[in-house]
């Protein structure tokens, strides 16, 4: 019986941000041990969902259960059939903030390796981790809680890992894993068929089937992030070699790290990785060759910006009413950890009125003061703008209070993150009395990652020419059943796309494309 124990903990950390990420940013989202992780995953689209289906975890409500095979009530779930025991350790995950704090960072991560150490002996553990953490006391965070768990588990027990591709991928999270496997597609809607990939490489391995042996490359390079829709010609095609590298069977995986350019660390860039059945030679082929396509691809990865002036010009000179647009405000990208409350593209909408739009912002003060003064008031506010001095004037307005809501919905539907539950916090839907923008306030910050965002508010997606979307790419898999039109708008802020406005103490040199002339290959 192979005993494969399940941890995850994730975090995207912007070093750019004042806010730091504490415990009670993981507590608001997933801090959990033991057979809960099966109620919060099993039949997700996350990766950890991916992990279950492919060792043959059923939920509790399948009635066609062999009554060998015991429930997710049960500390642990036995698949005899197979010969393996799932033991669902620990998860951790915070939405995108600033730096972790190193108190925050210690806790869990003992924790964590506490819970593992109580679940041993184990035959090998199935990791979800995200790989651009970054703590106070560690800049490489998922480095550091790899090697760790590596230190405590030994040299023989395999780990399989999956990460995200905005990872900025470390020598230490490739000599602590046996396998990583990032997930290929931005927005990520493969993030369960990687969990089920990551799975049955672990089964391959305990059967002595296969033998991983990884190879990376760390390219001297960033792909700015308003270049990192694994959906378009300059990535596809690299996409499309790395598919072509794994048609050969002795090719376990590979992967391409499109990095997190909003985390001021050395491993911050570009990376690859190839993983070889027992054929260390073969994967360092296959990696070079990915990581010399991406590299002469280079120039195509940096940004193609738009100004939001810009962006409201094409938007007023489109004499196509019926085309919706969705303006992705790059600036204050929740998802990249930024504030929320970000009023560049809204204020500008009041200023243009082009039409009806809908801009969500977080801003608890001023849900308070609507909850206060009630349904069809209408009164003087001062919305976001309230964070930092990043993303924008507090925002002057007269607006109606149009509903109040509890501000929970569910999404069903891959989507960006494998997210299904949300909690935005009690939500206001307010409408300018001197402009055609709705508003959608929120008490929580809330990734634009569902419509169900605004349908569970009573807003019709469709009712607007011009839906705002505080993201880059994420947004998409949601947003594109609805909007015709996309433009990534370069608004100021903490996940600003012009790479050359932040300031970097601790990036790599050379490095593309700050330094343009130099030689990849020479130390």
């Amino acid at each position: 019986m192979h005993r494969i124990g399940i941890v995850a903990l994730l975090h995207e950390s912007n070093t750019f941000i004042q806010s730091p990420t504490t415990l009670e940013h993981f507590s608001a989202d997933v801090a959990i041990q033991g057979s809960t992780l099966f109620d919060k995953f099993g039949g997700s689209h996350h990766e950890i969902g991916g992990f279950l289906d492919a060792l043959g975890w059923r939920p509790q409500t399948d009635l066609n259960l062999p009554k060998s095979q015991s429930t997710n009530n049960s500390a642990t779930w036995v698949n005899e059939q197979a010969q393996i025991e799932i033991v669902p350790i620990a998860a951790y995950r915070a939405t995108p903030c600033g730096i972790i704090t190193a108190e925050t960072w210690e806790t869990i991560v003992k924790e964590l390796l506490e819970h593992v150490r109580q679940a041993m002996l184990l035959n090998g553990v199935l990791v979800a981790a995200h790989g651009a953490a970054v703590s106070e006391n560690a800049r490489d965070a998922d480095g550091n809680w790899l090697a760790r768990l590596r230190a405590l588990l030994g040299k023989d027990i395999p780990i399989v890992a999956t990460l995200d591709p905005h990872a900025n991928l470390s020598h230490e999270m490739v000599a602590a894993c046996d396998a990583l496997i990032a997930y290929r597609t931005n927005p990520h809607l493969d993030q369960h068929a990687r969990g089920v990939e990551a799975a049955q490489l672990m089964l391959g391995i305990l059967k002595r089937q296969l033998r991983p042996k990884m190879v990376a490359k760390l390219l001297p390079m960033v792909i700015n992030i308003e270049r990192q829709s694994t959906d378009e010609p300059h990535l596809k095609t690299i996409y499309d070699l790395a598919d072509l590298q794994r048609k050969d069977p002795r090719i376990l995986t590979n992967s391409i790290l499109l990095g997190f350019p909003y985390a001021d660390v050395a491993e911050m860039g570009a990376a690859v990785l190839a993983v070889a059945n027992d054929q260390e030679e073969l994967a360092v082929v296959a990696a070079n060759q990915l990581g010399d396509a991406l590299w002469n691809a280079r120039e195509q990865m940096e940004g193609v910006l738009i100004s939001l002036p810009e962006a409201m010009d094409q938007v007023a000179k489109d004499p196509d009413l019926s085309q919706r647009y969705c303006l992705l405000d790059m600036g204050d990208n929740v998802g990249g950890g930024s504030a929320a409350d970000g009023t560049w593209i809204g204020i500008a909408l009041a200023e243009r009125k082009l039409g009806p739009s809908i801009v969500c912002i977080y801003d608890p003060q001023v849900v308070q003061e609507c909850h206060a003064a009630g349904v069809g008031a209408s009164i003087p506010l001062r919305i976001g703008g309230k964070t930092d001095q990043q993303h924008g004037p507090v925002w002057e307005c007269v607006a109606s209070i149009l509903s109040l809501h509890e501000g929970k919905f569910r999404e069903d539907r891959p989507r960006h993150g494998g997210i299904t539950e949300f909690d935005q916090g009690p939500s206001v839907v307010l409408k300018c009395v001197d402009s055609p923008v709705t508003i959608l306030v929120t008490s929580k910050r809330m990734v634009p990652f569902s419509l169900h965002q605004l349908i569970s508010c009573g807003l019709e997606p469709t009712a607007f020419r011009i839906l705002v979307a505080k993201g880059v790419h994420a947004p998409l898999a949601a947003y594109r059943e609805v909007c015709q039109r996309f433009l990534r708008v370069n608004t100021p802020g903490s996940t600003c796309a012009d790479i050359h406005q932040l300031h970097y103490a601790h990036r790599r040199h050379p490095l593309f494309p700050f330094e343009r002339d130099f030689d990849p290959n020479t130390p």
